[in-house]
């Protein structure tokens, strides 16, 4: 038997891609790590709760946290295999992350955070940081901070554009 001299690879038509249409960012793009701004009404001194928290921490933990929050945003945070440091809450927290850090003297620090993926003018998604709080190791947090937490998560996207820095 002689071999065909028709080429099959010629003969299949080439299945072309369909360019996809681009509506908002997302999941799985790199991130950028923003803070949220208090918005003039609800703090006349525009405070910025996550970033603040960060600076007030010790140096170890604060540079530990912000090369997290960098690894994280890169991955992007679905696929950021956390290690302890990076963890999805649950519960009344469901939907935020955050980045837990143990520092000096048996301390426990925790920075809060939102993935938006609807923040208009933006190209890329967003890790916001919306707050931090410490405690003791082996103690948990008080529901009053947990409800405070998400009380700045609902300042946040309330405004679209979003107030971040």
């Amino acid at each position: 038997m002689t071999p065909d001299p028709r080429s099959r690879r010629r003969a299949t038509p080439r299945a072309t891609k369909k360019p996809q249409v681009v509506t908002r960012p997302s999941s799985d793009d790199e991130h950028d790590v923003v803070y949220f701004k208090r918005h003039v009404e609800d703090d006349p001194h525009r405070a910025s709760p996550g970033r603040d928290f960060l600076r007030s921490t010790p140096t170890a933990v604060r540079a530990t946290m912000r090369s997290v929050l960098a690894a994280v945003a890169a991955a992007p945070p679905k696929s950021f295999a956390g290690g302890g440091y990076w963890e999805a809450m649950k519960a009344d927290m469901a939907g935020w992350y955050e980045v837990r850090v143990d520092g000096p003297k048996r301390h426990h620090y925790r920075l809060f955070c939102l993935l938006d993926y609807d923040a208009e003018g933006t190209d890329k998604p967003l890790l916001v940081v919306i707050a931090g709080r410490d405690k003791p190791f082996r103690t948990v947090l008080a529901p009053a901070d947990y409800q405070a937490v998400r009380a700045l998560g609902e300042e946040y996207r309330k405004r679209n554009p979003r107030s971040i820095e």
